[in-house]
């Protein structure tokens, strides 16, 4: 027994050695990491056999948990207040359409009746968050496009889930009423947007306030209400995923104790599920099952990107100021990943009569995908001369020390034109003898504050200062009534 548990922690080292050291690969190819995932999976199905659905759809969820949450706190609302209705209008529309025209090709392509292949379509309808993150995480592609894009992938799982869920009870009970269908859509989408926003709210109000021994303890706090969204969501009978999406969201967009290292803690986390998850995929499907359906898979992968995709798109955009190339990037942007992979456990533990089948196409649809969408989105984007500008986002300096078990914080501040102190020499400020500004970042440069140095408007200042003097400190760079923007504590 022990020689078996040493084995296993073996594997797990190679796994996520193996995971990590993909990722420098796949940038430099640029295909997401997720392919060498799931080929890393289908390696190991030959030593190992798995066939555990159910715990899959469990290791899925809480991944999705994870990977949503991630995605939430590092949207900024700034960047897709502007978009939130044409995302929205993909992330429901959009969806509803692609869901129907792939169900009518899967009718045809897959010889299953109506109601069985709109269920793919819906299985399949949804883009994935953690795909859609990593690709365009490192691309120039235009600010407005990746925002809507990221707000999309962000929202429209709920939607996903709901037809998945509904046409299952559909097939298995052919007579339930359609109008509650229809009040329970509205149910979890309204109550699972409340909840998330009264738990983000809560956590940050907790998270501010309460005094743990160690920083490194904060993230785990932040999971933990991250997980706890989700719990509280689907026991209220309404969307979970939104929830944590809205959680994150909340969170990130907060004035937050420990936000950086809160954020460097998701990010990696968020990398292991993925990992995890699309292993998991590799795991579950068998080799030998895929060359009798292979033609199939990639029909209607190949449907799915130049049919149905940009139908939906364009349909759902068709009010919003979008021009023809912008629209045509976005239709082809529209990855699938982890959440069909999940979607797709779905009918296999319903014990639907083509289950199996399903979550074989749907390995199709994600390795396509993210193989040919993932490696030819940036390509595209300059072609169509969507690339924005640069990124002159200031770098933020590493946390110095964590300060868990001492009265000190170090916090820093982007700089607005309409603080006080902007135009000012640090000397005429008058600040305390204990809230000290230790550096600032300007133009890509660090620069050691002097009494005689001016505070310009773009800076951004680290300070240090006790937790007691939190709300002092931060009272001399409030821009009068309005909220200090992009104010952090690290």
């Amino acid at each position: 027994m022990s020689h078996l548990a040493d084995q296993i922690i073996m594997l797990l080292a190679a796994l996520l050695l193996i995971g990590v050291l993909s990722t420098k690969f796949s940038t430099r190819f640029g295909m997401p990491a997720l392919v060498l995932f799931i080929a890393a999976g289908m390696v190991l199905s030959h030593f190992i056999y798995f066939n555990n659905a159910s715990l899959t759809q469990v290791a899925g969820i809480f991944a999705l948990v994870v990977i949503l949450f991630e995605g939430g706190m590092q949207t900024s609302l700034k960047d897709i207040r502007p978009v939130i209705w044409p995302a929205l209008s993909l992330s429901t529309i959009g969806v509803l359409v692609t869901t129907g025209v792939v169900g009518v090709f899967a009718r045809l392509v897959l010889d299953v009746p109506w109601t069985e292949s709109l269920l793919f379509g819906a299985i399949v309808g949804s883009t994935d968050a953690a795909a859609v993150f990593s690709v365009l995480g490192g691309k120039n592609i235009d600010k407005r496009l990746t925002s809507t894009l990221e707000a999309e992938s962000g929202s429209n799982d709920p939607m996903a889930v709901f037809l998945t869920v509904t046409l299952i009870e559909w097939i298995q009970h052919p007579n339930a009423a359609w109008w509650s269908l229809i009040f329970s859509f509205i149910w979890e989408m309204g109550l699972g947007l409340l909840v998330g926003i009264l738990l983000g709210k809560l956590a940050v109000y907790l998270i501010n306030r309460i005094n743990l021994e160690s920083s490194g303890l904060y993230p785990v706090l932040a999971i933990g209400f991250a997980v706890l969204t989700y719990g509280v969501a689907a026991l209220t009978h309404s969307s979970g995923l939104l929830a944590v999406y809205v959680m994150g969201l909340t969170l990130g967009n907060s004035d937050l104790v420990y936000h950086r290292t809160i954020m460097n803690f998701n990010h990696g986390f968020a990398w292991m599920m993925q990992i995890a998850m699309f292993i998991l995929l590799g795991l579950l499907v068998f080799p030998e099952e895929l060359s009798s359906i292979a033609w199939q898979g990639i029909l209607l992968s190949v449907i799915l990107m130049v049919v149905a995709r940009p139908i939906g798109v364009f349909l759902s955009l068709i009010f919003a100021k979008f021009s023809l190339r912008e629209k045509t990037l976005i239709s082809w942007a529209g990855l699938r990943g982890a959440v069909p992979i999940v979607l797709a456990t779905y009918p296999l533990l319903a014990g639907l009569d083509h289950g199996r089948l399903f979550f074989n196409v749907v390995f199709f649809v994600v390795l396509t995908s993210a193989v040919i969408q993932g490696t030819t989105i940036s390509p595209l984007a300059s072609r169509l001369k969507l690339i924005g500008q640069d990124d002159n986002t200031q770098p933020s300096l590493m946390e110095l020390v964590a300060l868990g078990r001492t009265d000190c914080e170090f916090n820093h501040i982007g700089i607005d034109s309409l603080m006080p102190i902007a135009g000012k020499q640090i000397a005429d400020m008058g600040l305390p003898e204990d809230i000290l500004f230790t550096a600032i970042i300007r133009d890509k440069n660090i620069v050691t504050p002097h009494g005689s140095t001016t505070i310009q408007p773009g800076d951004t200042v680290y300070v240090l200062s006790p937790k007691a003097k939190r709300e002092e400190m931060r009272a001399l760079f409030r821009c009068g009534p309005r909220k200090t923007a992009g104010e952090r504590t690290v």
